[in-house]
């Protein structure tokens, strides 16, 4: 399993709930979770194979950016 970490521009759980549709619909994502605490709001994402663009494409097309870390 791959182990992928985005800084986002997420800030509440609002922002996680507009995400979620999204990166839930992603088959190759076995779990993900934003730590909204962290100053960078990190987005860790576990997945089957390195899905990055398709990670980036969901988070995008909500109007929210990220940057892999």
């Amino acid at each position: 399993m791959k182990e992928l970490k985005f800084k986002t521009t997420l800030k509440c759980g609002g922002c996680e709930e507009k995400v979620t549709p999204g990166l839930n619909a992603i088959n190759e994502i076995e779990e993900w979770d934003v730590d909204l605490d962290h100053p960078d709001k990190i987005l860790t994402v576990y997945a089957t194979k390195d899905i990055e663009d398709k990670i980036i494409e969901a988070v995008e097309k909500v109007g929210f950016e990220l940057e892999r870390l």
